[in-house]
């Protein structure tokens, strides 16, 4: 149901971490224009962890408004607080949401067991498309490919997963065990660079942070994969992997990524929800170079 290329989008906020509803539209149709398949609000990149509910609801009637149809919108309604994960979860399902990305509770990560009873509670529940969302990295626990299989065999609405695991034979451990009984299944990886080795191994795409800046360069590498073009695959697959440096340049990634989409032209503030470390300007002329680097390996 979800494949191709995803965006997690970022959160635009002011100075005052309010939102930036105008600024926040115009991100919205410039994904669209340059061939987004789906936009994620709410992931990681967006933030989730820092709002509040009626914050939330908030943002998603907005999205679901100015997205209007043109492409899926899935929200990430994720947390510790299980009450208010399912009323957010209800809340899209009201709004006209196209699904919902679930991530496991965090800080004290479930074991298999639980993990099993509370995605599944979702799915018996919440007549939505849903796609788990697995990053042990920061939940301190992992959806095996086992526990995946366990998941999508019994609920059928539990239709994806995007795999943030920088391992890719955890993501294709995922896809051979699931696809083989369900085809519909799809499995997008969460890094950026795994585009080609997803794809090759079966699977159906990305849903990543650097779609936010540079979304025409992923639906460029997209469509040449479906259409063989091994020349423009190696291309963007080479610009990708140079634009990987944005993630390490400030304190919290996902700052990085909003400081590049002001670098491409947008002109956002780059602020973060606190307690993160605002973005200096030595850092922001760090990302514009890297951008300009990027952009230069077109020509070689």
């Amino acid at each position: 149901m979800f494949k191709g290329i995803y965006t997690p989008s970022i959160t635009i906020l002011d100075e005052n971490g309010k939102f930036d509803f105008p600024k926040m539209e115009a991100h919205i149709n410039n994904l669209i224009d340059n061939g987004i398949n789906g936009i994620l609000f709410f992931g990681s990149i967006g933030e989730f962890f820092a709002f509040t509910l009626e914050e939330k609801k908030q943002l998603v009637d907005f999205t679901v408004e100015k997205v209007n149809k043109r492409v899926p919108v899935l929200i990430g309604i994720g947390g510790t607080n299980q009450d208010e994960v399912f009323e957010l979860g209800q809340y899209c399902k009201e709004a006209n949401v196209d699904g919902l990305v679930i991530i496991s509770p965090y800080y004290f990560g479930p074991t298999e067991d639980a993990a099993e009873l509370y995605f599944g509670k979702f799915a018996g529940t919440v007549d939505l498309p849903i796609m788990l969302y697995n990053f042990p990295a920061r939940t301190g626990n992992d959806l095996s490919p086992e526990l995946v299989y366990k998941l999508a065999m019994k609920y059928k609405n539990i239709v994806s997963i995007k795999d943030t695991v920088d391992n890719i034979s955890h993501t294709r451990k995922i896809i051979q065990k699931v696809k083989a009984e369900r085809p519909d299944f799809t499995v997008l990886s969460g890094f950026d660079e795994y585009y080609v080795v997803n794809r090759i191994s079966g699977g159906d795409g990305v849903l990543c942070g650097l779609t936010n800046v540079e979304p025409k360069l992923f639906t460029t590498l997209h469509e040449a994969y479906e259409n063989k073009d091994f020349i423009t695959i190696e291309k963007c697959a080479k610009q990708v992997s140079h634009l990987m440096k944005l993630y390490d340049t400030t304190d919290l990634f996902l700052t990085g990524i909003k400081a590049a989409v002001k670098a491409k032209g947008l002109d956002i503030s780059p602020y973060t929800k606190e307690p993160a470390v605002q973005l200096t300007e030595e850092q922001f002329q760090y990302i514009q170079n890297i951008i300009n680097e990027a952009n230069e390996l077109v020509l070689v």
